[in-house]
């Protein structure tokens, strides 16, 4: 970080000499200098070069107006403004604030001005480094000798290797290094929350508005059994999200809990819907825990927000009208809504405490922000008992973490930090809707069929869309108003073939043949159903990324009116199967798919098949004890009518359990199976198409089975 900007307009020999002595003073101590041309171009220059590291300027010329410009996009960026004996400094404290120095135009003093640059940029460097990222690095500087694990000692026993030196090359010297033991006592415990570890999680929990906040090192499934084991004791009943991650069923089948599940909805195109405002009513639950065996008013209640297709709830109506103790947000897929006000009041730390409620919210660092994977963090705000949440924090977290996944998660909560972590979050929002308007726009111009965006018909600025019982283009019955909002960032693009009613046309196109087509481009598709691709414009989306999508989705158009053959647009679909696949043409693939989803009907089945729950018979606990005492056949799909699950079936997309260990398919959810059986019968037909199902096995002879427990 060593590149600074110098605003050259300064007119007058008496100033220009200075700044010549002061460039080669600057590049002698490894300092870069660059011009730009004007003050846009000083804040363009800003806004798009992370590494600057200070600016110079003329205060006669600029003054305090360009220190405020640049304030708001970085506040901690030095700003160094040359002055001469007759200049007007006007400026008063609160102006001071910022991070300005003065300097006079005088010859010979430009060893001594860089020094004082030297020595302010080491401080900016200082100031915007988190604490346990710092002391990491300092770590690594001081390049010490240990005798402890792990055992590659900083690399030096990669480079004894062959493969060892060509893994240690590929990755560099400092991953190596700062890849240290917890024996290191100067950085702290991440088990312990002491030293920089304990003053990382506290300087997260300003960043995020939380009142405590933990760092997690394998991902939010972690993140969620740790909230989930302190917060629903053994024998207690909780309510949860029925399109919870898997993570929370596999919490489920760890601790002998009995789930209430909050039903959501869903529409034609299978995007996720929310849960109605009913389903967290005092009168509602009362009957839910009446109407099921074993139990008592719940404890905890689990939430998915927002949904994997970006619906965000009105999480303060959430807060006040459910009646439980706690309250846990699984929010993995938007680390991002404490900064930016259209997520105000849609997000678990929004707000202040609840009085008499403990909230959580745990988030994937990783997924949306600038972290390695398997970062994620938990928020909280109430009184928890800090001793016996942190044993339920060491039952699932690792006694070796590693560093770099802890340093990544803190430098990701930096870059929230202040303005530029505003501006990051406002800059991701700008980009998803100039791309939404461009869809939108080549969708009017376009001959014959265009894609299309799930969103309201006219948009302007940043906000999060309402969904409206007045409105029909997100196609969910009998919606709730201020009640679910559409994030902007998460874009669902939409191919021919289903309309936001469900009604099928005769031409469609499966949204599976352009994922196909993406994924060759080296552009990989968030999620696939089956008129709809979604798209996440996280901070790393940047301009190129964004155009190169919308080349890559209008080529696929012109090759599919081309009518080109499978092998020439998909060859490597064509490789799965050449013999299938040899004379075929993109159209009839695309007409046999759309044919076959149109006979059974899809919109109607998924409909039905979410409707009615299938019918619990023993808790996700009980069934699976049952499995790991081998009290467990294996049958075919179609035959599992009657019979008990014992595993969660769950099918990508959408990736939320259809089928909870300890439920029965019974004549009443029937569309359950059917719906299962559609997503393999689809593989079956056309090879490359196969659904990953999670608890469902595919055989040899394409035939799916599943395995229950005995009778």
């Amino acid at each position: 970080m060593n590149v600074i900007a110098i605003m050259n307009h300064m007119g007058a020999f008496f100033k220009e000499e200075p700044i010549r002595e002061l460039h080669r003073a600057l590049e002698a101590i490894n300092f870069k200098l660059v011009y730009p041309n004007d003050r846009e171009d000083l804040l363009k220059l800003i806004e798009n070069n992370a590494r600057l590291c200070g600016v110079i300027f003329d205060w006669d010329k600029y003054s305090l107006d360009l220190c405020k410009e640049i304030n708001k996009l970085n506040e901690h960026l030095p700003i160094y403004a040359f002055a001469n004996t007759h200049s007007s400094l006007d400026v008063s404290l609160s102006d001071l604030r910022m991070q300005v120095r003065f300097f006079e135009y005088t010859l010979g003093a430009a060893e001594d001005i860089a020094n004082k640059i030297k020595q302010s940029t080491d401080e900016y460097v200082n100031t915007i480094l988190p604490p346990l990222t710092r002391a990491l690095f300092n770590y690594v500087r001081e390049g010490k000798y240990t005798f402890c694990t792990p055992g590659h000692m900083g690399g030096t026993a990669f480079q004894k290797s062959p493969v060892g030196s060509l893994f240690y090359d590929f990755y560099g010297a400092n991953t190596m290094k700062s890849d240290i033991s917890i024996s290191v006592s100067e950085l702290g415990s991440l088990l312990d929350h002491s030293g920089p570890h304990k003053e990382a999680e506290e300087y997260i929990a300003r960043v995020f508005n939380a009142e405590r906040s933990y760092m997690v090192t394998n991902g939010t499934s972690t993140a969620n059994k740790i909230v989930g084991m302190y917060s629903a004791p053994a024998g207690s009943t909780i309510l949860i999200d029925r399109n919870c991650h898997k993570s929370l069923t596999h919490l489920m089948m760890m601790s002998d809990v009995t789930p209430i599940y909050f039903r959501p909805t869903r529409n034609a195109y299978g995007i996720l819907g929310g849960i109605p405002q009913s389903e967290f009513q005092h009168e509602t639950i009362a009957k839910r825990v009446k109407a099921t065996p074993n139990a008592s008013w719940p404890t905890h209640a689990v939430i998915t927000n927002s949904t994997y297709d970006g619906l965000l709830y009105n999480t303060d109506y959430i807060k006040k009208t459910l009646d439980v103790k706690s309250i846990h947000f699984d929010s993995a897929w938007v680390p991002y809504t404490n900064f930016h006000p259209i997520y105000t009041g849609k997000s678990g730390m929004s707000g202040d405490r609840v009085e008499g409620k403990v909230i959580y919210e745990t988030q994937s660092t990783h997924k949306l922000l600038a972290a390695f994977s398997q970062a994620s963090m938990i928020h909280v705000k109430g009184d928890v008992n800090q001793e016996t949440f942190n044993e339920a924090y060491m039952m699932h977290t690792t006694t070796s973490p590693h560093y770099g996944i802890v340093a990544s998660t803190e430098t990701a909560a930096a870059m929230m930090r202040g303005n530029a972590g505003k501006r990051l979050i406002g800059e991701s929002i700008e980009r998803a809707l100039r791309f939404r308007k461009e869809i939108k726009r080549l969708n009017a111009e376009s001959e014959g069929w265009f894609y299309d965006v799930w969103q309201p018909e006219h948009i302007a600025g940043a906000e999060c869309w309402p969904l409206r019982s007045d409105s029909a283009w997100h196609g969910f019955k009998d919606i709730d108003n201020d009640h679910m909002y559409l994030d902007p960032i998460k874009v669902t693009i939409l191919t021919p073939g289903m309309d936001k009613n469900g009604q099928m046309s005769d031409f469609g196109i499966p949204a599976s043949l352009v994922a196909k087509y993406l994924d060759q481009q080296g552009i990989v598709v968030e999620k696939t159903g089956p008129y709809n691709l979604l798209f996440l414009f996280s901070i790393g989306i940047d301009k190129t990324k964004a155009l190169s999508l919308l080349r890559a989705l209008t080529d696929f158009k012109r090759a599919f009116d081309l009518n080109l053959r499978v092998k020439n647009i998909l060859p490597s679909l064509w490789r799965e199967a050449p013999d299938f696949y040899k004379d075929m043409r993109i159209q009839e693939l695309a007409a046999n798919i759309h044919q076959l989803i149109q006979r059974h009907n899809l919109p109607d089945l998924m409909y039905r098949a979410f409707e009615n729950l299938p019918a619990m018979v023993l808790t996700p606990y009980h069934a699976f004890q049952k499995e790991l005492h081998g009290e467990v056949e294996e049958v075919y799909l179609e035959e599992m009518v009657g019979r008990v699950s014992a595993n969660m079936i769950l099918p990508y997309p959408p990736g939320v359990p259809l089928i909870m260990p300890g439920e029965m398919i019974t004549d009443e959810t029937l569309p359950v199976l059917e719906f299962l059986q559609l997503l393999c019968e689809i593989g079956s037909h056309y090879p490359g198409f196969e659904t990953d199902i999670h608890g469902a096995y595919r055989q040899e002879d394409g035939r799916y089975t599943v395995k229950v427990l005995k009778e």
